[in-house]
C-alpha cells in the first residue's frame, strides 16, 4: 500500500539541474549542486561536475548562493483547524477583555460577513488584568451572531451565551456559565462552530497546505481526533493525497502539495474495535494516535499534574484516560502492528500514560510493543525514571520547541502556572541523551508553521541545559519526522542519489555549523569538519523559502528563484 505520505501518482519526467549553492547531504558535505530526474534525487557533487553533467535537455536553476536542504516534516498540526486560524480574528495581540470585545466586534460589523464570529490566539496570561468578558458582551460585540474565540493552546475557548445554548453546554463538564469553556464543554462548542460546508473545509484546508509549502514543508502529520473534528474532515484532509489537483488551483504546472500522514485520535477497547474503528474511517490512517487527549495543556490548567498549579492552589489538571483504559487501546494497536499514542503534557499525565505501556507489554510482550513504534505527543514534564522508561518502550515524543520559546523562561506562563517546575520543561538534551527518539512539530495553529524558529528554539531553549544542536535539531525536524510516522524508505528525508526528492531552497544570511554548548566554538566554515552547513540562526531572521518540491513536483516557488 502506498505510504500516506506519497504521491498519488508519478511525476512527469522532467529533469532539472540546481547548482552555484550549497546542498545538505551527507553523500557530500561540499556539494553545491544537485540533479533531479523525474520523482528522484539522481546526483549530488561539486560545480566542476555539474558543469559536465549540463545540458540542453534539462531546466537549470542557479541557485546563487542558496541552501538546498531535506524539506521539513511537522510531526503534529492540525489543517482545518490551521486554516480557520489564518482566516479568523487575531487575537495574539489583544491585552485586555476590552480589546477583545473591540476586535469581535469589528468582525461582527465586517460586510458581507455571517455565521460564527471565529477567533483564535487570546491569551490572559500576558494581559495586566486578566479578567475575561462576559458572554452576554460577546453576544453584544457580535451584533448577535455566535461566537468562539480559541485560546492560543485551542485548550479552551471564550463562547458566547448564544452559542452555549446552541450548543447545549448546560450540565457539560467544564461549563460554569462563563464565558470561558474547558473539557467536554469546550468540545462541544467547537464541534458546533464548526459547522460549516464541505466548500468552506476546502478553503480552509488549501489555505493550511500553501501557508506549509511557502516554509518548507513537505510533509504534514494531520492529528484529527472526535472531539477536534469529523471523519469527513480527516477523509477531506486525507484526499489531498490521492485527487489530482488542477493546475490552476495550485502552482501553474505542478500539481499537489505537501503529504499528508493521518491519525485518529480514537479510544479503543480491543483489536477487534480498532479494526472497526479503522474500517469505518474509510480512509487509511497511520494510527490511532496522536491527539488522544490523556490530558490537556498548562495554559488552560487542564494538563495533569502531580502537585497543585502554583497559581491555582488545590487545582492539578484532569486526566481524560484511565491508565485501564490507556493500556486497553495500547494492546489492541500493538496487536494489529499500528501505531497507538496519546496528547500528554503533565507529569501526572505521563506516568498514566507510562504506567498503561508497562500494563500492555506485561500482556502482549515488550517486543510487540516496541515493534509498534507507538508515540506521546508533547511530552513536557518527564524526570528520570519517564525516560527510562520511553526508551524502554522505544516511544517517540513528538515535541514542540517553538512552546518553550513562547512560554518559557522568567516571568513567562509555565513559571506563572508551574514555578520553579517550569525549568525542567520540554527537556530536549536529556531526550537525546537518554536514547528516547524525537521529532519535532508545531502544533499549528497553536504556533506557526515556521519551521527555522522551531529549530531555532532548539539551540536557544530557555534551560541551557536541554539545548541541542542545530544539526540534530534540524534532523528532528526533517527525517525524524518520516521515522516517527514509520515510513518505510529509509532514504525520506535525505538528499543522497535514489531518494525521493523531498526538498526546499532557502535564501540564506550565512551558513555556519552551530552547537548548543557556549563553552565551545559555536560556528565554523572549515571544510575539514566535514559537516553540512544550515543557515545561520543567531541573528534573529528566518531563511526564506524560495521553493519547495515534492516528489519532484513544485508545489511552491518564489518569484525571485527563476529570476
Amino acid at each position: 500500500m502506498t505510504h500516506p505520505g506519497a504521491p498519488a501518482e508519478n511525476p512527469a519526467r522532467k529533469v532539472t539541474m540546481y547548482r552555484n549553492g550549497s546542498v545538505y547531504t551527507a553523500a557530500d558535505p561540499f556539494a553545491t549542486a544537485m540533479l533531479v530526474d523525474g520523482g528522484t534525487v539522481a546526483w549530488v557533487g561539486s560545480e566542476q561536475a555539474a558543469t559536465s553533467i549540463a545540458d540542453s535537455s534539462m531546466e537549470v536553476i542557479d541557485l546563487r548562493g542558496a541552501l538546498l536542504a531535506p524539506g521539513f516534516v511537522d510531526s503534529h498540526m492540525h489543517l482545518t483547524e490551521t486554516g480557520i486560524a489564518a482566516d479568523s480574528v487575531q487575537l495574539a495581540g489583544v491585552h485586555s477583555a476590552r480589546e477583545l470585545l473591540d476586535a469581535v466586534a469589528l468582525a461582527g460589523k465586517a460586510p458581507g460577513t455571517t455565521g460564527v464570529v471565529l477567533g483564535h490566539g487570546w491569551d490572559e496570561s500576558a494581559w495586566p488584568d486578566k479578567t475575561l468578558p462576559a458572554p452576554e458582551e460577546l453576544d453584544r460585540a457580535a451584533g448577535g451572531r455566535h461566537v468562539y474565540l480559541a485560546r492560543v493552546d485551542a485548550h479552551s475557548a471564550l463562547v458566547s451565551a448564544s452559542l452555549a445554548s446552541s450548543a447545549g453546554l448546560d450540565g457539560l463538564d467544564g461549563y460554569d456559565g462563563t464565558a470561558r469553556v474547558v473539557r467536554s464543554a469546550h468540545s462541544a462548542a467547537r464541534l458546533v462552530a464548526r459547522q460549516f460546508p464541505d466548500s468552506e473545509r476546502r478553503r480552509y484546508q488549501e489555505l493550511a497546505l500553501r501557508e506549509a509549502a511557502a516554509n518548507g514543508y513537505v510533509a504534514l502529520a494531520e492529528m484529527a481526533a472526535p472531539h477536534i473534528c469529523s471523519v469527513d474532515d480527516l477523509r477531506m484532509s486525507a484526499s489531498w493525497n490521492s485527487a489530482p489537483w488542477n493546475s490552476a488551483a495550485w502552482n501553474e504546472g505542478g500539481a499537489g502539495g505537501p503529504g499528508i500522514l493521518p491519525y485518529w485520535g480514537e479510544l479503543a477497547t480491543s483489536a477487534e474495535h480498532a479494526s472497526a474503528i479503522l474500517e469505518g474511517l474509510d480512509v487509511p490512517v497511520l494510527g490511532l494516535a496522536g491527539d488522544l487527549n490523556i490530558d490537556g495543556s498548562i495554559g488552560s490548567r487542564t494538563a495533569a499534574l502531580s502537585a497543585d498549579y502554583t497559581d491555582a492552589p488545590g487545582h492539578r489538571g484532569n486526566l481524560y484516560v484511565s491508565v485501564d483504559e490507556a493500556a486497553a487501546h495500547i494492546v489492541a494497536c500493538s496487536a494489529l502492528g499500528i501505531q497507538a499514542g496519546f496528547h500528554v503534557i503533565g507529569d501526572a499525565g505521563l506516568k498514566a500514560a507510562l504506567d498503561a505501556f508497562d500494563v500492555a507489554a506485561a500482556e502482549v510482550g515488550e517486543q510487540r510493543v516496541r515493534a509498534a513504534a507507538h508515540r506521546l505527543e508533547h511530552v513536557e514534564m518527564a524526570d528520570a525514571g519517564d525516560l527510562a522508561r520511553l526508551a524502554k518502550h522505544s516511544i517517540t515524543v513528538s515535541a514542540q520547541p517553538a512552546f518553550d520559546a513562547i512560554w518559557g523562561g522568567a516571568g513567562k506562563l509555565y513559571e506563572q502556572r508551574l514555578g520553579a517546575r517550569s525549568t525542567a520543561m520540554n527537556p530536549f538534551a536529556s531526550y537525546y541523551s537518554t536514547g528516547v527518539p524525537v521529532c519535532f512539530g508545531s502544533d499549528s495553529p497553536v504556533t506557526p508553521l515556521r519551521p527555522w524558529s522551531s529549530v531555532r528554539a532548539c539551540l536557544e531553549h530557555s534551560n541551557p541545559d536541554q539545548r541541542i544542536s542545530a544539526r540534530a535539531a534540524f534532523l528532528g525536524h526533517t527525517r525524524a519526522g518520516w521515522r516517527a510516522a514509520k515510513e518505510r524508505n529509509p532514504l525520506m528525508g535525505q538528499l543522497v542519489p535514489g531518494a525521493p526528492a523531498n526538498f526546499a531552497v532557502w535564501e540564506v544570511e550565512e551558513l555556519m555549523v552551530q552547537v548548543a554548548d557556549d563553552r565551545v566554538q559555536s560556528w565554523s566554515t572549515d571544510p575539514r569538519a566535514r559537516t553540512p552547513l544550515l543557515p545561520a540562526l543567531d541573528s534573529g531572521n528566518d531563511p526564506v523559502c524560495l521553493q519547495t518540491v515534492r516528489e519532484g513536483r513544485e508545489i511552491f516557488a518564489s518569484e525571485i528563484l527563476r529570476s
